[in-house]
């Protein structure tokens, strides 16, 4: 009879990429995991993996057992999210990840309308990589990411990208930063300090080539993956950062910075990521429907 428990360090070990990831999210040793991926290989009598270099890659199949994997895992966690919400009174458990690139104050607006449902909702955030949450997502251990671009096509994940919306860029900086620099926006911009978001991020390309367009070359003085941490170097003078203009005003009291211009050719976009091709949950239902009709809406 399959192990069904070693089906799933196999199906987590090709989803993360190698052991290592895997015994991270797995919480167990590298050896607990290749010990029972070896015992299911003997059970099988066939080889799952070949180690290609440093690598490990799926033989043919390995590739078929993780195609019938995914849908055994992904019926296992819809049940398990129905069962999440049967207790009568109890509060329905919504996972999110947010991806380390979101602004925390965009994240915490797209995620207020879930805690205001009529049913009690319990809700737990975790921030990291985009990467790292889809493989979360993956095994059903995440209901939904929040993420600035859509679900990359490279990725064996099986999800799919809801469209929450976009807005333009607005620039910041402290009064005495904004008081040195000369002429209108967006010119001020040129050989100004400049923060940006890192090389990971949607937004940092679309800038870049704003910049290009409009013979803008800023003095790159610091790059971020965490928008917070940016608006921190920001609020100390560091030099001028974006931000999205749905929380301009936001930006503008918390980090005692003015706005120096924006653009609407730059638009940032974000989306919520799930294993639903319809969303169902019901509080990834309220935040896409706030996110439309009153965040983004009130921006458009």
């Amino acid at each position: 009879m399959l192990n069904y428990k070693q089906l799933h360090y196999f199906w987590t070990v090709a989803k993360s990429g190698g052991v290592a990831r895997a015994s991270e999210r797995l919480h167990l040793t590298p050896q607990t995991i290749s010990g029972q991926i070896g015992l299911l290989e003997e059970n099988l009598g066939m080889q799952l993996f070949r180690r290609v270099g440093r690598r490990l890659e799926l033989t043919e199949t390995g590739q078929l057992i993780l195609s019938y994997a995914d849908e055994i895992f992904q019926v296992g966690g819809e049940l398990e999210e129905m069962l999440r919400g049967q207790p009568a009174g109890r509060p329905v458990l919504f996972r999110v990840g947010v991806a380390d690139v979101v602004p925390k104050s965009i994240a915490y607006q797209l995620l207020a309308p879930a805690t205001r449902l009529p049913e009690p909702i319990r809700l737990v955030c975790r921030e990291d990589k985009l990467e790292d949450l889809l493989a979360e997502l993956a095994i059903h251990r995440l209901d939904m990411v929040l993420a600035d671009s859509p679900l990359p096509s490279a990725t064996e994940v099986k999800g799919y990208s809801h469209r929450l919306g976009d807005c333009g860029i607005r620039f910041f900086a402290t009064p005495a930063l904004a008081a040195s620099l000369r002429g209108d926006f967006p010119a001020l911009l040129d050989d100004a300090p400049l923060l940006l978001p890192g090389e990971g991020t949607a937004l940092r390309g679309l800038l870049m080539r704003w910049f290009d367009a409009q013979r803008i070359r800023p003095r790159i003085v610091g790059e971020f993956d965490d928008s917070a941490l940016m608006k921190a170097f920001g609020r100390g003078g560091a030099g001028a950062f974006p931000a999205p203009a749905v929380i301009a005003d936001h930006v503008a009291r918390e980090y005692g910075v003015v706005e120096l211009g924006g653009t609407e050719a730059v638009r940032e976009h974000f989306y919520a990521i799930s294993v639903e091709r319809r969303l169902r949950h019901p509080a990834v239902v309220a935040i896409s429907e706030a996110a439309r009709q009153d965040l983004f809406g009130a921006a458009d």
